[in-house]
């Protein structure tokens, strides 16, 4: 995949929960150039993973899984890319990019093309070392990502109303990190994840933007989900 800027080609793959660690913690503590949509995001992805069925607690190392990466341009998909493997490691709170990042780059640089943003099912600024899944992978990638979860992983903040569009802010240690993102009314509000280049307000506004009326998931990550399940039920 060309376009990788710093830090990226140098942030090596961990191979244990210390490596992994002590790059979170470098990562935390950069502050690189910040993306505005005004930059243009014309090429928007998404990417997810969807484990084996019937993985019981944290899993183990080696599960399979099947990651996929669905290109939006102008907001029409015009690429997929899927793989599958196995997992690096069992799930753990903070490190999940052991579990599910190598998997999910693969997914990514399967695409023909760099995307101007990059969405992710994992958290960013949102981590005890504020470089989760989302900030990691556009660090290696040298993409800017947004985090899109159903929860928080550490931040704290009130729903917002009841109301397309609406916000508020998720705040850990002082730092608006994200924001409770409503995408449909009368439907919970997602968690929305500053990340790699990205902060709350730039992240929420992406967001609602590129999901449709009518859904709750910004849509590349909703045809990524589904692309990803679709491999596990044929790969059986």
């Amino acid at each position: 995949m060309e376009g990788s800027e710093e830090p990226g080609s140098a942030v090596r793959r961990p191979e244990s929960a210390g490596e992994l660690v002590a790059i979170q913690e470098a990562l935390g503590r950069m502050r690189p150039e910040p993306w505005r949509p005004d930059a243009g995001a014309k090429l928007v992805a998404g990417c997810f993973v969807a484990f084996a069925r019937g993985i019981t607690g944290a899993g183990s190392e080696g599960d399979p899984g099947w990651a996929a990466c669905v290109l939006l341009e102008s907001g029409r998909p015009v690429r997929t890319s899927v793989v599958s493997g196995a997992s690096g490691a069992p799930y753990q709170s903070g490190l999940l990019y052991l579990r599910a990042g190598p998997l999910l780059e693969a997914a990514i640089r399967g695409l023909r093309e760099t995307p101007d943003l990059l969405l992710v099912n994992g958290t960013g600024l949102d981590h005890p070392r504020r470089a989760g899944l989302a900030l990691h992978l556009g660090a290696v990638l040298g993409v800017p990502t947004v985090g899109v979860t159903h929860r928080p992983l550490c931040a704290r903040g009130n729903w917002p109303a009841d109301e397309r569009g609406s916000k508020s802010a998720l705040v850990l240690d002082d730092e608006k990190v994200g924001c409770w993102l409503r995408t449909r009314s009368g439907k919970r509000p997602l968690a929305v994840h500053a990340a790699w280049r990205t902060d709350a307000d730039t992240a929420a506004a992406v967001v609602v933007a590129i999901t449709h009326s009518e859904a709750r998931t910004p849509e590349p990550l909703r045809l990524a989900r589904q692309a990803a399940r679709q491999a596990r039920a044929l790969d059986r």
